[in-house]
């Protein structure tokens, strides 16, 4: 083989296994990160117990609570997601169809937030409001979004899915 052909061979060469390297590291770069966090998980169990009432705020935070069911890496374990929201607190307003305590641009976010909520039902989410909650901050059950569960105490549920192995995240 001339000098020639074997340089270019080695440039191909070369080119070949740099392309390959950095694709390697740019794909783990891009990577959620998720490796130490995900490391021997078979099941994604998870409660959030949610009590934050801003709607504005509430549309910002529900984006990384549904994407921490979404996560690709999330997807990839051996298990389906099983994800629950338990409402307590001001965000059970959010949950009414009562305009009352809202003005346009509130309406407009929480109206933004039920979507979501609808979307996240759909992907088999569980969503549970507590009565208890709701009756103490004015919210008319029949008012509440019929896509979630009426439980009387949210704090029975938060207990009772830790209790089957489910992780507590809290958003207060």
């Amino acid at each position: 083989m001339s000098t020639r052909n074997y340089n270019i061979t080695q440039l191909i060469t070369c080119l070949f296994f740099t392309v390959v390297f950095a694709t390697t590291l740019s794909t783990s770069a891009l990577a959620g990160g998720y490796d130490n966090a995900l490391k021997g998980v078979k099941n994604y169990d998870a409660v959030f117990e949610v009590s934050q009432g801003n709607p504005k705020i509430a549309n910002l935070v529900f984006w990384a609570v549904k994407n921490a069911y979404e996560a690709d890496e999330v997807k990839a374990l051996s298990g389906t997601p099983n994800v629950v929201i338990v409402f307590h607190g001001p965000v059970v307003k959010l949950l009414s169809s009562d305009r009352s305590p809202f003005n346009s641009a509130e309406w407009a976010e929480v109206e933004k937030f039920q979507a979501t909520l609808r979307q996240m039902k759909e992907d088999g989410v569980t969503l549970e409001v507590c009565l208890y909650a709701a009756k103490v901050l004015g919210v008319e059950k029949a008012m509440i979004m019929p896509e979630i569960d009426r439980v009387d105490n949210g704090f029975v549920s938060v207990v009772g899915y830790q209790m089957q192995d489910y992780a507590v995240v809290r958003i207060p």
